[in-house]
């Protein structure tokens, strides 16, 4: 069978050395460009690009289907089976759905219809859901809205943040590929529709999104924390302190100890103790502007008079903070 692989990122790379490892015939790659990255803005060859240009496979970068025609011919010229879609973040236009023999069929990082969208593993955890998974359907022009072809599905702990889930979600959705892709004509007799009344939708994340409502229970803030976890962080302001946080645990669910949201309760070498709408957080490991994570025991040595207790956070505007 031969496949036209499309994806990008690290998630989509692992996907792409699954099928090579298992001696799957990929007859082209389709990547985004390479974009700027770092201090230096030096540009950077994403993951997949890596894998193809170490494995001599023809290597393709549109930044658009639609407006580079030549794009939809260098595909039509690999003359392939199928086309693999994981994480590509480039729209496919109805030529290029039509182009393989049988169509083009994509890893989604949820169990459809719920997450459809481009940050379906973040959605899950800030929404608290105990599951989560990898969907393979057929691909239609609507926003992940095709048939079902094979599902698995992956327990949340409370330990996880959005780069456990990548990591355990790959190789599961690596797996259930290859099953597919072994047996097609079975996996395409059997797909489901999706139940259009199930159907939930996963925003992109951005960086606004990532400060930290204190006025929310501790529970949902400390899905919204893991679910920024490693991008781009969750963040609250102490004084003209700019905090993005790198790791904090519920301390109780409950009690905020009478104070208002927001309030630290204590600042010690255990961790700055806040309290929420509902119940108090402990952050334990803390990242201040053009440094390294820091356990906060470090940075309270220095800085002891900025958490005292009964001290409020988020009375300073993030911006001014990186002033």
């Amino acid at each position: 069978m031969r496949i036209v692989f499309a994806g990008t990122p690290d998630f989509a790379a692992k996907h792409l050395q699954a099928l090579l490892d298992k001696g799957f015939e990929i007859v082209g790659v389709f990547t985004q460009p390479d974009r700027p990255k770092g201090r230096g803005h030096k540009l950077m060859p994403s993951p997949v690009k890596e894998i193809a240009l170490a494995h001599n496979i023809p290597l393709y970068q549109p930044s658009s289907f639609k407006k580079e025609p030549n794009a939809l011919d260098d595909l039509k010229a690999l003359k392939p089976d199928i086309m693999v879609v994981v994480a590509y973040g480039l729209l496919l236009t109805q030529e290029v759905l039509d182009t393989p023999k049988y169509g083009c069929i994509n890893v989604h990082g949820s169990l459809l219809p719920r997450w459809r969208g481009a940050a379906p593993i973040q959605r899950s955890l800030w929404a608290g859901d105990k599951y989560t998974g990898v969907t393979i359907m057929k691909i239609c022009m609507a926003l992940d809205s095709g048939d079902i072809l094979h599902q698995k599905s992956l327990a949340i702990t409370k330990d996880d943040t959005s780069e456990t889930l990548y990591n355990n979600l790959a190789p599961l959705g690596a797996e259930g590929l290859i099953e597919v892709l072994n047996n097609l004509d079975d996996f395409y007799a059997k797909a489901i529709i999706q139940d259009e009344k199930l159907v939930t939708y996963a925003a992109k994340i951005t960086k606004e999104e990532g400060f930290i409502d204190f006025t929310g229970d501790a529970q949902t803030i400390d899905y919204h924390i893991r679910s920024y976890i490693p991008w781009p962080y969750a963040y609250f302001t102490v004084s003209n302190l700019y905090l993005k946080v790198h790791k904090a645990i519920v301390l109780d669910s409950e009690n905020n100890h009478g104070k208002k949201p927001g309030e630290i309760i204590e600042a010690s070498k255990d961790g700055l103790d806040i309290a929420c709408g509902k119940g108090t957080l402990r952050f334990t490991l803390l990242q201040l502007p053009g440094k390294k994570a820091m356990e906060f025991k470090d940075i309270l040595n220095s800085r002891k008079e900025v958490f005292s207790a009964g001290t409020s956070v988020n009375t300073t505007k993030p911006e001014d903070c990186l002033k």
